[in-house]
């Protein structure tokens, strides 16, 4: 029965999917004859409830920048908005009848091995990360399994925030401790912010590319990532 399903079996499966997923995609990013990397993807997860909005806005800004630095880099942005990810299914509780479950359709996404790097970006609500991105960071449990398919990805994290100081950095690094915790590489914004991340500023006038500290943060953490992801794949990088 369903109710009986146990929190090993539950990761056991999901470990399954992840290994198969890997296993489907593991030349993707192989080097060319030249010995020079192949195409790598940095993937952009938009943890606000809102599409379309600020944060999202603010990713594809950092994404551009992700692909401005070498041709072989590709994007992708993911908007977890109006997904149902339920946080509690990470201690291995079975879905109830009727539930609606979208993670695991992400897991291929973000266990492919061309997937070189990954910029999860939430607004900070409370000081903090949304409650869609700690049921999304909860849930990526099945990637420790036995198959540590985000292990040596690189890995940035932008925060939009309703104040100039309004917890971006704080909202961060509490979001990089538990990407940490999945042995990825943590950078923050590179030169000249060079901070924790990208600290983006929502004003309220409805375009949060006004904001041009936060935009270069946002920049820079975009090119930071992609560097440092062309190196672990085998390319120059810069």
């Amino acid at each position: 029965m369903a109710s009986e399903v146990t929190r090993r079996r539950f990761l056991g499966t999901a470990s399954t999917v992840v290994a198969a997923g890997a296993a489907v995609n593991a030349a993707a990013a192989e080097p060319d004859e030249s010995g020079q990397a192949g195409a790598i993807k940095i993937v952009g997860v938009c943890c606000s409830p809102r599409k379309g909005k600020t944060t999202s806005t603010s990713l594809a800004v950092c994404l551009e920048a992700a692909r401005e630095v070498d041709e072989r880099i590709e994007s992708e942005l993911i908007e977890l908005a109006g997904m149902k990810i339920d946080g509690s299914l990470a201690a291995g509780l079975p879905l109830e009848p009727g539930q609606q479950d979208d993670f695991p359709g992400l897991v291929p996404k973000l266990s492919d091995s061309k997937v070189a790097g990954i910029i999860i970006g939430t607004p900070v609500y409370f000081g903090n990360m949304t409650s869609l991105c700690k049921a999304f960071l909860d849930r990526c449990i099945v990637f420790r399994k036995d198959n540590l398919a985000l292990a040596n990805k690189v890995a940035g994290v932008l925060a939009v925030g309703g104040a100039r100081n309004g917890g971006q950095e704080l909202t961060i690094q509490s979001v990089q401790t538990a990407l940490l915790c999945q042995e990825m590489i943590i950078v923050g914004d590179g030169r000249p912010t060079a901070h924790f991340g990208a600290t983006v500023w929502n004003n309220g006038k409805g375009d949060v590319t006004d904001d041009e500290f936060g935009m270069a943060t946002t920049r820079n953490l975009g090119r930071r990532v992609a560097e440092l992801a062309l190196r672990m794949s085998g390319g120059a990088g810069s």
